[in-house]
């Protein structure tokens, strides 16, 4: 697989806490540069790197992240807040203490709350598979697959695991068809890469392809 197939398909993403706007600006540069899918960035810096990039480049934001155990209503007000300030692709966590509550009913209403907060932008939703057992992941594929939301992705990257080749092949033999996939956390080499999208991801959650990349040039 073409290396600018694989970028097309990353969300190029800087999540650390000790990140500089210097910093952001790089990342959407590099973005803009490799034609990655988005840059994947903290809600704080949405409104000055929409301004920095304009329509050139993606920009997604994380709601309740990494624990994903804030309220509904601040999830909603937090994802609000990003399309005001020119989020155009949302990443959410889920409530993993309602999943091992089996409170179902409560997560697939949450995440369709905040996908009405999206306003028409893109939702991801983060269930956390390093927390979950399989009987849980694949309960989760189905209530994604209920909610609305366009995307079902594995891991915030800040847990215990990140995504895992046995993650992503069980999420593609259990959400609906409409429901696509992202594999986030750990991806470190273009060879995980091309195996992720050929068990099912559409994106991949990393910032070492371009990495990777920018050595290739040289």
């Amino acid at each position: 697989m073409d290396i600018k197939e694989i970028l097309a398909k990353c969300d190029h993403t800087l999540l650390a806490p000790g990140a500089k706007l210097a910093d952001i600006k790089a990342l959407c540069d590099d973005a803009e540069k490799f034609g990655t899918a988005s840059v994947c960035i903290p809600p704080s810096f949405v409104k000055d790197a929409k301004k920095y990039v304009g329509d050139r480049v993606k920009i997604c934001t994380v709601i309740g992240f990494p624990n994903g155990y804030n309220t509904t209503a601040v999830k909603c007000r937090e994802t609000a807040d990003a399309v005001k300030n020119g989020a155009d692709e949302i990443d959410m966590v889920i409530n993993i203490g309602w999943v091992k509550d089996r409170k179902y009913k409560k997560v697939l209403n949450e995440i369709r709350r905040v996908k009405a907060a999206c306003a028409g932008r893109l939702l991801k939703v983060i269930i956390e598979t390093c927390l979950l057992t399989e009987k849980e992941k694949i309960k989760m594929c189905e209530v994604v697959s209920e909610s609305g939301a366009e995307y079902i992705k594995t891991s915030t990257g800040f847990s215990t695991g990140g995504a895992t080749f046995e993650d992503v092949k069980l999420m593609a033999e259990h959400v609906a068809p409409h429901v696509k996939i992202k594999a986030a956390g750990g991806i470190s080499s273009i060879a995980d890469a091309e195996e992720f999208i050929k068990l099912g991801a559409s994106r991949l959650g990393t910032s070492r392809i371009v990495k990777i990349a920018k050595t290739l040039e040289k």
